[in-house]
């Protein structure tokens, strides 16, 4: 039973491995998600058959494991079918959070299994305990106000010496813990224990709540990371060699992720953390907004331009997943190749609300992977491009992030669409992006404004351009 067992985590494991290698192509990545599901089941169905403990007991209570799974599969399910791409990015926050829950409560059981009545399990399992309890608290507080910021529930709020207060939570959990582990055996071990878990659960709320729109894919990458890294110690904790697998392989993959995201927006991950990026418009009005005036476009003047261009780039951003508009926008794309148009999108790492959702978005399209240009290729061509049409993106193309030091995304790439000879705006009004500062891209020679829902818009165009 224990030889199969282990051939089950091994197999589970090298799943993993296999299937987030084949998750890095979009034409693989579906058989590499699949794959590694595959391995998920397999490692739980063995754990649930052919477990035994010292005594040869197996794990019993089938009927609350199975009714868990039941429950969980029902509701997963359904809320992943339900789920519209704009919500992509709160179901990813919400289920990470999910993630961290478990984390926290397989420490607090085997905390109370271990420790409570003067039993003690040893300080290195304490320790493991600790850092699972504590991380995965954090993961699971941060990551439910990650979801409630991202669906609009939970405003971005600054308190007063609001990081000097993070330090003293931090610091709190960090003196508490190495009480517990000097004092293993103390009577106050309890509640010094769930002291650690209260402080932990403020400290995520706190960490998160004063990060602006900007940040936000960063933070979910980050709080995924740290739901990998907890369940890592659950693995140690239960000499489980597949969750151990899963959770490093989860925490590194975040990590690299998170770190690639501040590169992609050339700041430091404690600027992120500390500097609270994007949640103040205060002092970063572009000058533009002050005085300015835009220049808006007709539909029909639009298709003109574009059905006679050589090239033309698409920038793609959250605006054209709140209109769910991909499959209209690829079909204009198919139309204007027909015309001998060269179409292009340009695909900056932190466009819309989480990692990656921009190639989601237009992948659910069926949208040629190699059609989609990263920012610096992207870059490269757009000075030798016609016509640049923006939908719904903003904080990826405003050029405060080169001109404006004042502004809080200062220092940030971005997609340099001014190069191209003319910049169309699809946007619904003039208002700010969700980092939450003005665009003076808009009020430029270059850029024409087309207001409108993205999906009404490209369906307009494709009309017109039909009938040229």
């Amino acid at each position: 039973m224990e030889t199969a067992l282990l051939i089950a985590y091994l197999i589970g494991s090298i799943t993993f491995i296999v299937g987030l290698k084949r998750l890095s192509h979009p034409e693989t990545a579906r058989a590499g998600n699949l794959l590694a599901a595959f391995g998920m089941v397999l490692a739980i169905f063995a754990t649930i058959f052919l477990y035994q403990d010292d005594a040869g007991q197996s794990l019993g209570n089938y009927e609350w494991i199975f009714g868990g799974l039941l429950i969980g599969t029902i509701a997963g399910t359904l809320m992943a079918k339900r789920v519209e791409m704009t919500a992509m990015p709160e179901m990813v926050s919400l289920f990470n959070g999910m993630g961290g829950a478990c984390a926290m409560l397989i420490s607090i059981v085997e905390f109370d299994h271990l420790f409570s009545g003067g039993q003690v399990g040893g300080i290195g399992i304490l320790l493991i305990i600790l850092l699972g309890l504590i991380i995965g608290t954090v993961s699971f507080t941060g990551s439910v106000i990650a979801w409630g910021k991202l669906n609009g529930r939970i405003k971005d709020k600054h308190l007063p010496g609001g990081q000097y207060l993070n330090f003293v939570l931090i610091g709190g959990v960090l003196v508490l813990s190495v009480m517990m582990l000097l004092q293993p055996t103390s009577p106050n071990l309890s509640l010094y224990f769930y002291l650690v878990l209260g402080l932990a659960a403020l400290y995520g709320v706190l960490f998160v709540m004063p990060i602006g729109g900007a940040d936000m894919p960063v933070v979910i990458s980050l709080l995924n990371s740290f739901t990998g890294v907890a369940a890592a110690f659950g693995g140690f904790l239960y000499d489980n060699p597949v969750m151990l697998t899963g959770g490093i392989l989860v925490g590194s993959a975040g990590t690299i992720l998170t770190l690639l995201m501040c590169k992609a927006m050339n700041r430091s991950l404690k600027n992120v953390l500390i500097g609270a990026f994007g949640g103040s418009a205060t002092g970063a009005a572009s000058r533009g907004g002050e005085g300015g005036q835009h220049k808006e476009i007709s539909v029909t003047d639009t298709a003109v331009l574009l059905a006679y261009s050589q090239k033309v780039y698409i920038i793609p951003g959250y605006g054209l997943a709140v209109a769910q508009a991909q499959h209209t926008c690829h079909e204009l794309e198919k139309l204007l190749e027909e015309k001998g148009v060269e179409v292009r999108y340009g695909i900056h790492p932190v466009a819309g609300r989480m990692p990656g959702h921009m190639n989601v978005l237009l992948a659910e399209a069926d949208v040629p992977y190699e059609k989609l240009m990263e920012m610096e290729d992207a870059n490269q061509e757009l000075p030798n491009t016609t016509v640049t049409l923006i939908l719904g993106a903003n904080d990826v193309v405003n050029p405060a992030a080169k001109e404006d030091s004042s502004s809080p995304i200062y220092g940030m790439p971005i997609l340099e669409v001014e190069a191209s000879e003319h910049v169309i705006v699809n946007k619904r009004s003039m208002k700010p992006g969700y980092a939450g500062i003005e665009n003076e891209l808009f009020f430029r020679p270059k850029t024409s404004m087309l207001f409108g829902d993205a999906k009404k818009v490209l369906q307009d165009l494709i009309t017109e351009i039909k009938a040229l």
